[in-house]
């Protein structure tokens, strides 16, 4: 399916992304905007470049809007393409060997993905809800930032950030019970989306309570009597959205942070 082009001027000369993603099935393609006033460039790789090298990359960008459930890159396949996530969360899942989906992580506006070293996908990655992504042809990304020593740099920063966060996930995996994994789930993505929306209290939950359960190793029946009990605690208020915040310290000793 061939990619769709839609936006609309502002007032201020830059590009309004429009509301609503197509149905799943492809990425509507936005119009470039200006990678030096980009949200989330200080929180990803661009910020280890200048005005003129972010000049370049946004020449080998391309803006895309993902809809809810749009696959951005499947298990198995060959890797031919590179995302900075910018909008929207991103859910990443593996098949076991018994064809399981195993959950891995879940990617936030700042993420990159698509740099593996094989040629192979290893992942998938599919939008939770509505997702905006700058999308590189893989060669072209990996040609830039071989001429780009600090930004080779601050990829093997990001890479470091996230082997460590891998193995944290699989400490919540192995010794914590289910009150310390819940706990870490909500403390830590609270932690990542604070760099962003600069959220205090409340944390929105984008994701399914399978899909937290699915990531924690927990049932789903589990994940909710969890989190009915932390409200009963007032160490959370329950709403539509996510959960809000009322006790973190508590939450931090539950989760052991």
């Amino acid at each position: 399916m061939p990619e769709k082009l839609a936006s609309k001027p502002r007032e201020d000369g830059g590009i309004q992304l429009q509301s609503h993603c197509p149905l799943p099935g492809g990425p509507l393609a936005l119009e470039h905007h200006r990678c030096e006033s980009c949200n989330v460039r200080m929180l990803s790789i661009c910020s280890a470049l200048d005005m003129s090298e972010l000049s370049e990359i946004e020449h080998l960008s391309r803006p895309l809007c993902y809809s809810p459930r749009s696959v951005l890159q499947r298990e198995g396949e060959t890797s031919d393409t590179v995302f900075n996530i910018t909008g929207g969360m991103v859910r990443l899942s593996r098949t076991l060997p018994d064809g399981q989906r195993q959950i891995i992580g879940f990617a936030v506006p700042g993420d990159f993905l698509g740099l593996d070293l094989g040629e192979n996908i290893v992942f998938s990655a599919e939008a939770i809800n509505q997702v905006n992504a700058c999308r590189f042809q893989r060669n072209a990304f990996v040609d830039f930032l071989a001429a780009k020593p600090t930004l080779m740099r601050r990829m093997q920063a990001l890479t470091a950030s996230e082997l460590t966060h891998a193995q944290d996930h699989m400490v919540i995996l192995g010794r914590k019970n289910a009150d310390g994994k819940v706990a870490s789930f909500l403390i830590n993505l609270r932690d990542r989306l604070a760099r962003i929306e600069h959220v205090v209290a409340h944390i929105p939950l984008a994701m399914t309570r399978q899909d937290i359960a699915d990531y924690l190793g927990l049932t789903i029946e589990t994940v909710s009597r969890t989190l009915s009990k932390f409200a009963k605690q007032k160490l959370i208020v329950i709403t539509p959205d996510g959960v809000r915040l009322l006790n973190e310290e508590k939450l931090r000793i539950l989760g052991e942070l």
